[in-house]
């Protein structure tokens, strides 16, 4: 089976792993996603993550983080899709949640948070928001 929207498709890993209670999920390997990964450890949605190999296949192991008996990712949803991508600009980066959560954006630096595209004054494609 050929994936078109990887990133779609591990949001969705995630969210399900997170409904179900999980303690870690396997994502596949990519460096977009090795990247969102580390945003969101650094912004504390994941308790960690790391490189395996399965089967002569890398993958992305992630462990969730739970807050006692809540979900740390109350929702994660993927914004720009194969069929219509959203850009933004530098003026227009939008907050989640009036900055409880946070927004990816994919610029010609690498992805950045909003915080951080606001701040460096960089607007590009709208991959997604995590709260």
């Amino acid at each position: 089976m050929s994936r078109t929207d990887l990133v779609a498709d591990a949001f969705t890993m995630i969210r399900n792993a997170v409904m179900a209670r999980k303690e870690d999920t396997l994502l596949p390997y990519s460096k977009v996603l090795l990247k969102i990964c580390e945003i969101l450890k650094k912004e504390g949605y994941l308790e960690n993550f790391k490189e395996i190999d399965l089967e002569n296949f890398k993958n992305i192991k992630v462990y969730l983080k739970y807050d006692g008996k809540k979900n740390v990712i109350n929702g994660i949803q993927k914004v720009s899709k194969p069929g219509r991508r959203i850009y933004v600009k530098k003026e227009k980066i939008p907050s989640v949640l009036r900055g409880y959560g946070i927004a990816l954006i994919s610029t010609s630096a690498n992805i950045l948070t909003d915080k951080e595209a606001k701040a460096k004054g960089i607007g590009g494609e709208y991959i997604g928001k995590v709260w």
